[in-house]
């Protein structure tokens, strides 16, 4: 197949086949990060909450699993590959999160929208790419690096290889140990069971994030051009979509821009399933202007915590990273913040 359709294009389709999923999880599932924490924090409603649970659980395992098979080195992911960097993490989820807050959506979310017509949308997933692509190689750039500056990881890269090295246990049997008690604490809760669609669409989160560890791991070792493994993430992609769309002639297709496509057309399926896809655009600049400036938030906030609140917080958990923990706990910290703002304007509660 590669050789009659060429690495970008394989790389393309199998983005774009997991983001599909990725798009009708959003559209038919609700799964989505913002709704998970309002919903928690302001309606005492935890299932959108425990539906990432069942996603990070299910792409732990298989994560794991594909690399008890071979088919999987996890070393090789950028989650794994640089050293961790605690105040980038903290800084950047935090950035992220109150971002998230301020636009209404994280780019994933943004892309889901848009597919079902929504075109506020489209100004976050313009702004947060060009953000994102100004802090990797722009003007922004010179600063990070500055702050930031990357370096390989040492010899225990992850949380599994750090608890392999202080037990002796195999790491890959202590990753899928932890991913079932992930699964095994989210389904404690006996009406979040008894919600078959939520765990349903959670399982095929997880399993789609898995489908890019493998897919990309394959062409990496099939191909014969170097490949990056990766899985899904909504930053950095969504800049070198819009990179792709005005420069096609001169650059290649990617696992992220299949993987950007692949979320709109889920979203749109999704939408028309449903009978929601409408137009929808802004009416209220000062809306418009909260949006512009939590999308540059994100952009920049998924850079420096190298991943957004799917790349931090599904595939970059799924390798069991240092940082994904952290960045999900900013992100989380940030989008609070940011929902008080808004919902309250910090006003003091009697």
């Amino acid at each position: 197949m590669m050789n009659n359709m060429g690495e970008p294009t394989v790389l393309a389709l199998l983005g774009l086949l997991g983001g599909m999923v990725l798009g009708l999880a959003a559209r038919l599932g609700r799964f989505c990060t913002l709704g998970a924490i309002e919903d928690a924090l302001y309606a005492q409603d935890d299932t959108r909450l425990r539906m990432w649970g069942i996603a990070i659980g299910t792409a732990i395992i298989g994560s794991f699993a594909l690399a008890a098979t071979g088919l999987l080195q996890p070393e090789q992911t950028i989650y794994l590959a640089f050293a961790f960097q605690p105040l980038a993490s903290i800084l950047g989820g935090l950035m992220f999160g109150y971002g998230m807050a301020l636009a209404g959506n994280c780019g994933y979310g943004a892309l889901a929208r848009l597919g079902g017509g929504d075109l506020r949308s489209f100004v976050i997933v313009l702004v947060m790419g060009l953000a994102a692509f100004a802090t990797i190689s722009g003007p922004l750039a010179y600063l990070r690096v500055a702050a930031f500056a990357q370096t390989p990881a040492d010899a225990a890269p992850g949380i599994a290889q750090e608890l392999s090295g202080l037990t002796g246990l195999p790491v890959n049997g202590i990753g899928i140990a932890i991913g079932a008690a992930v699964l095994a604490m989210t389904l404690s809760a006996a009406p979040f069971r008894s919600n078959l669609r939520a765990v349903f669409w959670g399982v095929c989160v997880g399993l789609a994030i898995v489908s890019g560890w493998a897919g990309t791991q394959w062409v990496a070792v099939a191909g014969f051009a170097p490949t990056v493994v990766e899985s899904h993430t909504f930053a950095a992609p969504l800049g070198e979509t819009m990179l792709y769309a005005m420069t096609a002639s001169g650059s290649s297709l990617s696992f992220g821009i299949g993987s950007v496509l692949g979320v709109l057309l889920g979203a749109f399926i999704g939408s028309l399933v449903k009978g929601h896809f409408r137009w929808e655009a802004c009416e209220d600049p000062r809306e418009l202007r909260r949006q512009i400036a939590g999308a540059a938030l994100m952009g920049v906030g998924a850079v420096l915590a190298m991943g957004c609140s799917i790349g931090q917080g599904l595939s970059a958990i799924s390798v069991l990273a240092y940082s994904a923990p952290l960045v999900m706990a900013g992100i989380f910290a940030g989008a609070g913040i940011g929902l008080r703002q808004l919902i309250t304007g910090f006003a003091r509660i009697a």
